[in-house]
């Protein structure tokens, strides 16, 4: 694992505690941006593997799909789960209050916990938080 790919692994851990805690706490909207936050540097930690990166969302979103979901590298769910993800973002984030159910952001969460369980299978495991 590149230090790169650590370091946005780690980042990725502690957005999904930081999307628990915001839903513990009554907060699903920002929940499940800090999921989708999650989902998506575990993302850019794959493509850093490739050495690519890029600076958009979209770009990112679009590569993962490309170099590792649409030909099998990884199960093509965990794209699905960054698209969903990134739609339920955006609407949390931009659109009116309280607009993400707080069973919306659990499943965002407990995506992300798959995602990051992949990206450990397949990058390398983290060293305990």
């Amino acid at each position: 694992m590149k230090p790169e790919q650590l370091d946005l692994l780690l980042k990725a851990r502690q957005s999904l505690s930081a999307a628990k805690l915001l839903l513990n706490n009554g907060f699903p909207d920002y929940a499940a941006s800090r999921a989708y936050y999650a989902m998506f540097y575990i993302a850019e930690a794959f493509l850093e593997g490739e050495g690519m990166s890029f600076s958009s969302h979209a770009a990112v979103i679009g590569a993962f799909g490309r170099e590792f979901a649409r030909i099998g590298r990884v199960p093509a769910e965990f794209h699905r789960f960054l698209i969903d993800a990134q739609d339920l973002r955006n609407s949390g984030d931009y659109g009116g209050l309280d607009t993400v159910t707080v069973e919306q952001a659990a499943e965002q969460i407990n995506c992300g916990e798959q995602f990051l369980e992949l990206a450990q299978n397949a990058i390398g495991t983290l060293p305990p938080p």
